[in-house]
């Protein structure tokens, strides 16, 4: 408990003096245009949160990135699961998935507005940039599953379920954990650069457009202050499924 609290001190200890810095520095620069100082950026926040517009632009964002990562990280489960099992399906599957990890996304952004409206922009930017992570370490999770216990399993005659509850599930939990981590930012910053490029209305990405175009840098701050609450946010909200699913298997 002492240790948990010396860490929590040093860590608002530690932020304190960032903010500190910041304010320095713009104080330094003087110009509100190059970098708006902390005060300017939660007066920024305070007013924007009292628009009635607020609710709907973060809301929009969160739900269409929220439903890309959540798109992405089942069908990455599934298919995984599948290309194991026939692994011709993973070869034929192999060059798309690569080129989902390798495409710039300001190219997939700019064909996807040729294709079709800038609406549903971060659920696709979103899905593409995170598939890939959770579908080659969801492939490594069912490699790692020890050989003898699936021999095991087919000797006492286990139901598919029990296999894949008993096996397969904690040693999948942890490279899913470890890819979760990193595909949760990749997609919000994904998303939110997609909504920027192709500024879909009422969303966090067309705030932050008309923040650049009318150098309102204080704004600029404060909607990137809320999208590092939303994301972080988010982040907490699947660890605690991931976390719930792992405890639920304990207690079986």
């Amino acid at each position: 408990m002492k240790k948990q609290t010396a860490r929590n001190g040093r860590k608002v200890i530690i932020i304190f003096g960032w903010i500190l810095i910041w304010q320095g520095l713009s104080i330094w620069i003087g110009n509100d245009i190059l970098i708006a100082g902390p005060v300017d950026v939660g007066k920024a926040l305070i007013r924007n949160i009292g628009d009635p517009e607020f609710i709907k632009s973060a809301g929009n964002s969160f739900v269409k990135i929220s439903l890309g990562f959540f798109l992405a990280f089942s069908s990455g489960v599934v298919i995984a699961s599948f290309t194991h099992r026939f692994p011709l399906l993973g070869e034929i599957l192999q060059p798309v998935i690569t080129l989902m990890k390798t495409v710039p996304v300001a190219s997939v952004v700019i064909l996807l507005l040729i294709w079709t409206t800038s609406e549903n922009l971060s659920v696709a930017v979103s899905f593409m940039v995170t598939f890939p992570a959770i579908y080659f370490q969801m492939q490594e999770g069912i490699r790692s599953v020890d050989h003898k216990l699936l021999e095991m399993a087919q000797v006492f005659e286990l139901s598919p379920w029990k296999k894949i509850w008993y096996l397969y599930r904690p040693a999948v939990l942890p490279y899913l954990a470890g890819s979760c981590r990193a595909a949760v930012g990749m997609g919000w910053k994904s998303g939110i650069a997609a909504e920027v490029i192709g500024v879909p209305n009422h969303t966090i990405g067309e705030r932050l457009y008309t923040a650049k175009i009318y150098l309102e840098t204080a704004d600029l701050f404060a909607w990137t202050i809320v999208v590092l609450i939303l994301c972080s946010l988010f982040e907490k909200t699947v660890f605690l499924v991931l976390g719930w699913i792992n405890r639920k298997g304990r207690t079986k």
